[in-house]
């Protein structure tokens, strides 16, 4: 009884002291250690700093995912569905194929070339593989507060700067009570947004 009692006191005490982003980033790192695919609707929504959010550009369609797992050699993958325009994504690793079907046209190239002019979807999806240690290694992660995104999730919002150079100067993430990102914004230096919202995952 007696080291039970102290067992629960010791695990009060490591909790308090994890605080909030503590705890988010151990949910966040048991939900990556698990999770091996997933299906969902998929929001993009893109914001030219210089025209404003009152001409943003959206997008919506659906997502297969597949996470990397280095240790077990897997590359990132994903097939995104995009209703309007109809168009087609895959990305591998940092390759990017793009099939514009009603169009006939095609194009290719890598996840570093599209971040570049912030196009790319491939960079706020990385997050959902990054681990704790990756988190805390390539960024100063803030815990900003409870949110609920325009889907109706609950969500806890975390800022995360880069600490070296990057194509872009921040992200934030709006992450679910299991530890997975919902939604995931990434400024661009010059101010332009990428935001992207997952709905109805199926994992």
């Amino acid at each position: 009884f007696v080291f039970s009692a102290l067992f629960v006191v010791s695990a009060i005490s490591t909790n308090a002291q994890k605080g909030p982003l503590g705890e988010i980033l151990d949910r966040m790192d048991s939900h990556n250690k698990t999770l091996n695919s997933l299906e969902s609707k998929i929001t993009m929504v893109k914001v030219d700093a210089a025209l404003g959010e009152a001409n943003a550009d959206k997008q919506d369609g659906t997502v297969n995912y597949i996470p990397e797992k280095k240790k077990a050699g897997t590359k990132m993958y994903a097939r995104i569905d995009w209703v309007k325009p109809n168009e087609t994504m895959l990305l591998v690793g940092d390759a990017y194929k793009i099939y514009r079907p009603d169009l006939k046209q095609g194009y290719a190239g890598t996840r570093s070339q599209a971040a570049k002019n912030n196009s790319s979807v491939a960079g706020p999806l990385s997050f959902l593989s990054m681990s704790r240690d990756e988190l805390k290694r390539n960024y100063k992660v803030v815990y900003i507060g409870e949110e609920t995104v325009s889907n109706g999730t609950k969500t806890l919002h975390l800022q995360l700067t880069p600490l070296t150079g990057n194509s872009y100067k921040q992200a934030d993430l709006w992450v679910d009570r299991d530890g997975m990102p919902v939604q995931a914004k990434v400024t661009a230096k010059n101010n332009d947004t990428t935001t992207i919202l997952l709905t109805g995952a199926d994992k």
